[in-house]
Formats: C-alpha cells, sequence, structure tokens
C-alpha cells in the first residue's frame, strides 16, 4: 500500500481491519465491545474521500508554493489527521494479529493435550486436558535443569538467589513468577533416586517431575517435555530454561522480558554460532555435521544453552509439535533449529550473559546489574557449589530487589 495516495491507503486499512474484525467478530465476541469503543472505523463516502483528495493535493501545493493563508494551515492540519488514523490502524491490526495468533496456538494446544490423553503418552505425570482447565495465568515459569546427582548444586541455589518456602509461594502470588527444579526419572521408575527426589521435594515443594528417563545425552528431549509440561501445567506469557549452575538475578531477568511482553513471538538470549564439530570422541560432537554443509561451518544463531526464554506461543508451538521435532545431539542447537523457519524475533541480549567477578561486579557497580552470570570456560559456573554464594554476595541485586520490581 506504499505507492497509493494517501486517501485510498486510509480506506484500504479500515476495509482489511473491517474484515479481520468479522473474522473475529465470528470466533468469539470477546473483542468486539473493546474494537468498538476505539471509535476508529466510520467508513468515509465519496465525499469525505474526495474532500481528503483535495486536502492533500492542497497540502502538496503549498508546500511547492507557500502562501502565508489559513487554508494552508486547515491542509495541515487534516494531512495531520489522516496520518494518526493511519498510525493508528497499524495499532489496532497489529494488536488483532496478537489475539488471533494467541487463539490460535490456544485451540492448537487444548486439540494435542486430547490427543495426548488418547495416545497414553503425557508429557507430564497428570493428565493433560485436566491441568489445561485449570492452568494458572503467570508471568513468567523459570525451569532449572538438574540431575539425580545435583543436590548441593541445588542447595547452593536455595541458599543464594531463589526463594525458599513461603517466599516462593507469595513469589508466585504477587509477582506470578513460577521457579521448579526440572527432573524426570531413573531407568528404573520407583527406585533409590526417584525416592530421594521424592524426599527433597516433599521437604522444599519446588521440583517439576517429568515423564523422562534422565540422562546427559537426553537434554534435548527432556528440554522439549520440559516446555511441554509447563505449557500444560501454567498460563505463562514466557517459559524460561536455565541451567542449575548459573547465578540469576530475578528483578533483572523480569525486567528484561517485560519490555518484550506485547511481542508475540520472541526467543531471547545469548545468540552465538559456533563451529560444527565433526571429529568424533570430543565435547559438543555433532554426529549430523553433514547437514550443516561443508566441514568448518557454523551453526546457525541460537540461544546460548545455560539460560534462554521464548515467549508463550513458541512454548506451545513446541508442545503441538514435539513428536516431529529434530533433536540434535546438543539442545540449544535443537531448539534454535526449531524456531529457524518460523516467523519470530531473535532477541540478543548480553545481560543474561555476564561473567562471573569481576566481570558482573563491574556492571552491578556502574548501575547495570546482569540478568545471568556464568563462566563460559566451564558452561557455568565453575565449581558453583563453592562459588554460587560469592558471585551471589558480589553480583547479586539484592535479596529485596525482585519485590520492589515492578513489572
Amino acid at each position: 500500500m506504499g505507492f497509493y495516495p494517501l486517501h485510498r491507503q486510509l480506506l484500504l486499512g479500515c476495509s482489511c481491519c473491517q474484515q479481520v474484525m468479522g473474522i473475529v467478530n465470528t470466533e468469539t465476541h470477546e473483542f468486539v465491545n473493546a474494537i468498538s469503543c476505539w471509535g476508529l472505523w466510520a467508513i468515509p463516502t465519496s465525499v469525505t474521500m474526495d474532500e481528503e483528495a483535495l486536502s492533500v493535493e492542497k497540502h502538496q501545493s503549498s508546500a511547492l508554493h507557500p502562501i502565508e493563508n489559513c487554508e494552508r494551515k486547515d491542509s495541515s492540519v487534516q494531512a495531520g489527521d489522516i496520518l494518526s488514523q493511519v498510525s493508528q490502524t497499524h495499532d489496532v491490526i497489529m494488536t488483532l494479529d496478537k489475539t488471533i495468533s494467541s487463539l490460535e496456538m490456544q485451540l492448537a494446544a487444548a486439540r494435542a493435550s486430547k490427543a495426548h490423553d488418547a495416545d497414553g503418552s503425557p508429557a507430564v505425570t497428570q493428565s493433560g486436558s485436566e491441568q489445561l482447565k485449570e492452568r494458572q495465568k503467570v508471568f513468567f515459569v523459570m525451569g532449572i535443569i538438574t540431575a539425580f546427582s545435583s543436590r548441593k548444586r541445588r542447595e547452593s541455589i536455595r541458599e543464594t538467589w531463589m526463594p525458599r518456602g513461603e517466599k516462593l509461594r507469595k513469589l508466585e502470588m504477587e509477582k506470578g513468577i513460577i521457579i521448579r527444579f526440572v527432573i524426570g526419572h531413573s531407568a528404573t521408575s520407583g527406585g533409590v533416586l526417584d525416592r530421594a527426589i521424592d524426599a527433597e521435594d516433599e521437604q522444599h515443594k519446588d521440583f517439576l517431575r517429568l515423564n523422562h528417563v534422565e540422562g546427559y545425552h537426553e537434554l534435548s528431549s527432556k528440554t522439549q517435555i520440559y516446555f511441554s509440561a509447563a505449557v500444560a501445567k501454567w498460563d505463562a506469557d514466557f517459559y524460561i530454561k536455565v541451567d542449575d549452575d548459573v547465578h540469576i538475578n530475578l528483578g533483572m531477568v523480569g525486567s528484561t522480558l517485560a519490555r518484550h511482553r506485547s511481542k508475540p513471538r520472541v526467543y531471547i538470549g545469548c545468540m552465538k554460532s559456533g563451529p560444527v564439530l565433526s571429529q568424533k570422541g570430543i565435547k559438543y560432537h555433532e554426529p549430523e555435521y553433514w547437514k550443516f554443509g561443508e566441514e568448518g561451518n557454523k551453526y546457525f544463531r541460537h540461544a546460548t544453552g545455560q539460560i534462554y526464554a521464548i515467549s508463550k506461543d513458541l512454548a506451545t508451538y513446541v508442545s503441538v509439535n514435539r513428536h516431529i521435532l529434530h533433536k540434535f545431539a546438543n539442545e540449544d542447537v535443537s531448539l534454535g533449529s526449531w524456531f529457524i523457519g518460523l516467523d519470530i524475533e531473535h532477541i540478543d541480549d548480553r545481560s543474561l550473559c555476564c561473567g562471573t567477578p569481576p566481570d558482573c561486579e563491574w556492571k552491578a557497580q556502574a548501575g547495570n546489574p546482569c540478568a545471568a552470570s556464568f563462566d563460559w570456560s566451564c558452561s557455568g559456573i565453575c565449581k558453583s557449589v563453592e562459588r554460587m554464594e560469592e558471585v551471589h554476595q558480589h553480583c547479586g541485586e539484592g535479596d529485596e530487589a525482585i519485590w520492589h520490581t515492578s513489572f
């Protein structure tokens, strides 16, 4: 529409939006009153359009031959009004697009949940459709990926940046923030490892249990099931995955996500593009290296695996399509591959990958506290059990910051 005269652009914009409003009206009456009260959609008559055309022509003529008279002033005001209405039309179209997209994803999630119940393969250990009905509306869900052997790591997190007990419940009720350690079950379900987690969960009540067999080489699958389980249990704006050897400032994470709350499809993290490692026997070896082209090529841009966040629509997309989404050897590459062909916004936010002291300390002193800190050399905080308290003391935003931060 960029090459149409301005009054034609307005007419086309109004016609398109009236059609979209008609579609929304047939699906749900929820948005009709809100749209009508905006008062933007009076259908222009031919006389009105001719008057607007004359106004634009007068404005163009006066720009070439400036004359100090009232007609020039009136023409400029009318043209300004038209531009304002066009801008408002664009905003309404964007709002309707987000609403329709959200409804479509909710419908897909409901259908997928029914399918899970029918085929006997739920993403979580409870009924998927039952959870979908009872979902709590929250700001974000943070899943801390952990393992059976990581009890001390979990304790180091509980003693530093993660609230415990009643404060954890208060965080959920007052701020809409859910934090859970995410773990599956052992190969012998119900064995000693599972019973140890049962006892720990009974004490702290801060686990999300998955219907998934634990194993380092199953991280892509575990991440996929985590998003499916979280979507089924909570209706969140964002879903976060974080490793259990990373320091988090919850207030900064919340502020970061709040800036992108109006966007329907966002993928947030520290974007990178590392080499595709074809040599067997080394860490991060990629068995399917040939799919990425010639030897020495790099991966597509994707968020580093220590921490990343995705919006509701993307988490629902993963849940609905998890049976056909391909899993590469590395979990962060897998997630990036699921989104590479979608119409989404990749957001590279370096506050999510600060170093440990002195890096995060300098930034905090400069008034730019980090959202997340870890050591690149260790893919997490090196010796995190011993050093988590140190990092928290030097780089933490303060234990009360989350309660005084508004999202």
